[in-house]
Order: C-alpha cells, then sequence, then structure tokens
C-alpha cells in the first residue's frame, strides 16, 4: 500500500501545482468577482469543480491508455506462450485489470483531486479585488 499512497501523494502535489498557477493566471478574473460581489462559496466552487474535472479525464485517459497497454501485453504473452515448448510453464498470466479495481481507483483519484484543489481555492479567496485588480 504504500506505493499506492505515495503516487496518490505526488498526483495531488501536481495537480495542487497546476491548480494554484491557474488561480495565479487568472488573479485578475477572480478580483472582478469578488470585486462585483460573487461570494466566496462561489470562488471555491469553480476552482474545485475545474480541479475534479481535470483530474477525472486525466483519470478516464489513464485507464483508456493502460487497458490499451494491458491488451499489447496479453497479445505478447498469449504470442510467447504459442512459440514456447508445450511443457515449458508460462512466467506470466494473463494481465487484466478488474472493472471494481479500475472504479474504486478512479473514485480514489477523484478524491484526491478534490482535495489537492483546496489549497488554491483557499488562496484564490484571500486575494483582495483592488490588488487583484493591479495584477498583471
Amino acid at each position: 500500500m504504500g506505493g499506492w499512497s505515495g503516487n496518490f501523494v505526488c498526483g495531488a502535489i501536481g495537480i495542487s501545482n497546476i491548480m494554484l498557477i491557474i488561480v495565479r493566471e487568472r488573479t485578475k478574473e477572480i478580483g472582478i468577482q469578488r470585486a462585483i460581489g460573487a461570494r466566496p462559496s462561489i470562488i471555491i466552487g469553480q476552482i474545485l469543480t475545474e480541479s475534479v474535472f481535470l483530474t477525472t479525464v486525466a483519470g478516464f485517459i489513464g485507464l483508456a491508455f493502460g487497458t490499451f497497454v494491458l491488451y499489447i501485453v496479453d497479445i505478447a504473452v498469449d504470442a510467447s506462450r504459442a512459440a514456447a515448448p508445450p511443457d515449458e510453464e508460462s512466467f506470466f498470466l494473463n494481465p487484466e485489470i478488474g472493472l471494481p479495481i479500475a472504479l474504486a481507483s478512479l473514485a480514489m483519484l477523484i478524491f484526491v483531486g478534490f482535495i489537492a484543489g483546496l489549497i488554491p481555492a483557499m488562496k484564490a479567496i484571500r486575494i483582495k479585488p483592488i490588488e487583484a485588480l493591479r495584477h498583471e
């Protein structure tokens, strides 16, 4: 389980970093929203929604790519088994990933994306409208 948690921590750091850059680039926009009366909850919701959306899209792309790689590996394993002598045991079995594991991984990834979006969201609501409008 240690490797999985390390992957999620690295992913959270990456997502949080991307979202911090997005918040920095949109400082003026956030300042305008705050100046015309946007509540902090609206801005937090906007940033968290974007973070979860990006994480979900990346998760689906990763699952599709991983499934494709497993398919190619399965073809290679079958070909090596066919070429091997009949009495020789194969080291590899058919690689596969179950739907429950894939969905659980995607759900955990989305949760990590949500948590990673909290830091940039909190930073965004601390932006003062006047300072944001002067920001270049």
